[in-house]
């Protein structure tokens, strides 16, 4: 059997109202393009998260495919059009240029992408978060793939004991890191404790089987200078050797802190929420994060399973509530406000330059 190939692409086309949720004929939009297209796809979904419009497909055209990434870049060129009609916020601003180019990345939206031989049973969960940057994986990628206290089967499960590889960005040199757990372990933690810099791109096995990938565009590198936050996407598979779902879940019952919020400016909890509540309102925010499962059944995408919906995560959001709450009281004050060299591709030098002669 031919490998199937898991593409997860989103981008913000226009806010309704603000920045807080897509509105539904945006949706109606996606679906009517992608279904027209069915001679090219072998399945598809389409959600929303916050303002952010999430294509998940599934096809047999491989990664970087540019009939693939042609296809998505249309379907939000013809939700921008929508978005424009109805004159949502910021129609149109993940899409940094007027024309495609034969491969999405760089063009603004978030990619990520994954192919493989589907197994006997072949569970995912696709991560989708608003309101935060592609580090915000970093930690929860490192507590399944290397955490025995959160990954038993680190410990139980003779496939998962000789650990994981992890393939590791530097954002700002454009550099790769490969590195492995557990073996690794301490110079994992030393780049990726920096999430604003180092980003966790795949993780595979030792023998070489991909086992989750992550979006790492940064839109204010790309465009040099601030658009909005990035909003990343994430794929694990689950079981088998691989985590459970229940493992690759558990990082989630704890909320850490991440990046972005209001203006991508602020620290702030992500807070691991269900679908029908990924509509971020309060200073727009706080961050979240969504979880669907699918059991991918021939190519076909049996669900989503709505998995932050279960009540055993009701701690984990009040838990995030009261960091928020903690955080805001400092309003413009470091450490809820980002220090200042993270400041550099938001609006703040455009303030700046108003001090003028002011500075001597």
């Amino acid at each position: 059997m031919a490998k199937i190939t898991l593409s997860v692409i989103k981008a913000d086309v226009g806010g309704f109202v603000g920045h807080s949720s897509v509105h539904q004929k945006l949706k109606d939009r996606a679906k009517e393009y992608l279904d027209d297209k069915k001679d090219i796809l072998t399945d598809y979904n389409v959600l929303s998260v916050g303002d952010d419009i999430e294509l998940i497909m599934t096809h047999r055209k491989g990664v970087n495919n540019s009939e693939i990434h042609q296809l998505a870049w249309d379907t939000f060129k013809s939700c921008t059009e929508v978005a424009k009609e109805l004159k949502l916020y910021g129609a149109g601003q993940d899409l940094l240029e007027d024309a495609f180019s034969g491969n999405i990345r760089g063009l603004g939206p978030g990619v990520a992408e994954m192919e493989f031989e589907e197994r006997k049973s072949e569970p995912v969960i696709i991560y989708m978060a608003d309101k935060t940057e592609p580090g915000a994986w970093n930690f929860p990628l490192y507590k399944v793939f290397a955490d025995p206290f959160n990954t038993i089967g680190l410990v139980l499960d003779p496939k998962m004991h000789d650990g994981f590889k992890f393939e590791i960005l530097d954002l700002r040199e454009h550099k790769t890191i490969h590195l492995s757990s557990p073996e690794d372990i301490y110079d994992i933690l030393l780049l990726i404790g920096s999430p604003g810099r180092y980003c966790v791109k795949s993780v595979s096995s030792k023998k070489g089987e991909l086992v989750s990938v992550s979006s790492t565009q940064t839109m204010n590198y790309i465009a040099g200078r601030y658009i909005g936050k990035d909003d990343p996407v994430m794929m694990i598979r689950t079981q088998n050797g691989f985590p459970a779902v229940g493992e690759a879940l558990e990082p989630f019952a704890n909320p850490h802190i991440v990046a972005g919020w209001m203006r991508g400016c602020h620290n702030a909890p992500l807070i691991p929420v269900a679908i029908d509540q990924a509509r971020p309102t309060r200073f727009d925010g706080p961050p979240r994060v969504v979880a669907a499962g699918y059991q991918i059944c021939d190519g076909k995408l049996e669900g989503p399973q709505d998995m932050f919906a279960d009540m055993a995560f009701d701690n984990a959001r009040k838990k995030g509530l009261d960091i928020a709450d903690t955080l805001r009281q400092l309003g413009p004050f470091e450490p809820h406000r980002l220090p200042l060299e993270d400041l550099e591709y938001t609006t703040l030098p455009l303030v700046l330059k108003k001090f003028g002669n002011n500075v001597e």
